[in-house]
């Protein structure tokens, strides 16, 4: 996994590298020791997890989290404090930290559990965050003509009902008759038989 520490604390930078290089994890470890440097590492993207300081010399307390998150709210970000206050790190994954950890207070096998969870739960939130927005396309107005039911989308075009939530969401179609259906289409199949003449042959089957 790629890493992402903006830290300016060169020990806890230290200590971090031994206690990821003691877990069986492979990892690349890039470091940052202001918010803005952090930044733009961020910009090239391919890190799977921010390991987040609070004070920086360039910016301290909640803004540094805010302003990272702002820029990057699909970045999963664990805050390592020297703060070791539960009401702080509540407040923190609150605001869209995935998790909180007090520098001298944890080890190897707790940094790198909440590097996992951290990022499987970022997952998670962006899947469903995904699937709120497909599920909020289809609500309000929809312009249906009362004779063929097809739908006019954003641009005007009249679309079949199928392919339009076929295109919106990830709903998949199984076809049938409903009764009233079912019932039309034999009474339509009867009178047609009872209108063929005496000497035709019937081919169906």
């Amino acid at each position: 996994m790629n890493i992402l520490l903006i830290e300016d604390n060169a020990g806890d930078v230290r200590l971090v590298k031994e206690m990821l290089s003691e877990e069986d994890v492979h990892f690349t470890l890039t470091h940052a020791d202001r918010l803005g440097e952090g930044l733009k590492c961020l910009q090239k993207d391919g890190y799977d997890v921010v390991l987040l300081d609070l004070n920086l010399p360039d910016s301290g307390g909640f803004e540094t989290f805010t302003s990272l998150h702002k820029l990057h709210p699909d970045k999963p970000v664990i805050i390592l404090t020297g703060m070791d206050d539960k009401e702080f790190g509540l407040d923190a994954v609150k605001r869209g930290a995935q998790d909180y950890l007090v520098k001298g207070s944890f080890d190897g096998i707790l940094l790198q559990r909440s590097i996992t969870y951290s990022i499987e739960r970022q997952k998670l939130l962006s899947q469903l965050e995904t699937t709120l927005k497909e599920l909020k396309i289809l609500k309000g107005m929809l312009p249906i003509c009362s004779g063929c039911k097809k739908i006019r989308d954003d641009k005007g075009y009249w679309n079949h009902l199928e392919s339009y939530i076929s295109e919106h969401t990830n709903a998949e179609f199984t076809h049938g008759l409903c009764p009233e259906c079912a019932e039309k289409y034999r009474e339509e199949y009867k009178k047609m038989k009872m209108g063929k003449g005496a000497g035709e042959s019937d081919n169906e089957c």
